[in-house]
């Protein structure tokens, strides 16, 4: 039983990669090397772009001709996702005490402003709760929630002087039924979902949007990096290019609330209506 994630670390590129603008190392960066570069195209910070969602929702924003602040923990794959754009490279630990502070300074620092933030770093994990060290129960809610609401708070602000903006928060079905053996995973996901709705209510008005999108099994690396690779019949894993069309058609769109296939709205549903039936159908299948 192991966990993974999909952030990464304060180490910058090891050398420019082909097309894509190397950011400066991100403390740096933070304490103001240079004053923000000028950007006439609406500017995205991506988190958890080395692989898997962040990745592809990078790469549709970069063909949707945005402009992509992209932060991972892998350096290398960072550097793959960033290949053939003008991508900013910011590499960061979310993991780390001011990771998601020095990570939103340095996009700041490096555009001027952020448009779009798509909060897609996450970790998973498997297995009996009862077995679950301590020290990953408070690094899968570190950084599934703690790191995305610090992330947020530390953009926002200045969103809201823009007058305009959106945060995209990458939720989970696991949030909304709550799936054996990953217990805190899903509650991280459900907190995350809460969090979005009470954001949303206390942004209105002001032009900034909450998106949360809420996504099945998708075919990444994360269910075989957590220890536990996906064995269910169903649902089946989706495409991480599926998920990233939603993305930017619910940021195209304006809207509040996406499913990813949109069935998975179903369970919800039942459970509003119906609990019995809905504990019923999640014993036997959850």
């Amino acid at each position: 039983m192991t966990h993974t994630g999909s952030g990464s670390t304060y180490d910058p590129p090891a050398g420019p990669v082909r097309g894509a603008r190397p950011a400066a190392h991100a403390p740096a960066a933070a304490r103001g090397h240079g004053p923000p570069r000028h950007v006439d195209r609406p500017v995205a910070l991506v988190t958890g772009a080395s692989s898997g969602i962040g990745a592809a929702t990078a790469r549709r924003f970069a063909a949707g001709g945005w402009h992509l602040l992209l932060s991972g923990r892998d350096r290398r794959r960072l550097e793959e996702t960033a290949s053939g754009t003008s991508a900013v490279l910011l590499p960061a630990d979310l993991a780390a005490p001011d990771g998601a502070r020095l990570l939103a300074q340095a996009a700041l620092r490096a555009t001027g402003r952020v448009d779009v933030l798509v909060a897609g770093a996450g970790i998973g994990w498997a297995g009996p709760f009862a077995t679950m060290p301590h020290t990953d129960i408070d690094r899968v809610l570190f950084l599934d929630l703690n790191a995305t609401l610090h992330l947020v708070r530390e953009v926002l602000p200045s969103m809201v002087a823009a007058g305009r903006g959106r945060v995209v928060l990458v939720g989970s079905v696991a949030g909304c039924v709550g799936v054996r053996e990953e217990a805190v995973y899903s509650a991280a996901k459900a907190a995350l979902a809460t969090f979005a709705e009470a954001l949303r209510q206390e942004l209105r008005g002001t032009g900034v949007g909450v998106t949360l999108v809420v996504p099945g099994p998708v075919a990444t690396g994360f269910f075989a990096r957590r220890g536990r690779p996906y064995d269910r019949s169903r649902p089946r894993p989706i495409a991480p290019a599926d998920v990233a069309r939603v993305v930017w058609d619910a940021v195209r769109r304006g809207r509040d609330e996406v499913y990813v296939p949109t069935w998975l709205t179903l369970p919800g549903r039942v459970r509003g209506l119906t609990p019995r039936l809905y504990r019923r159908l999640l014993n036997r299948y959850g």
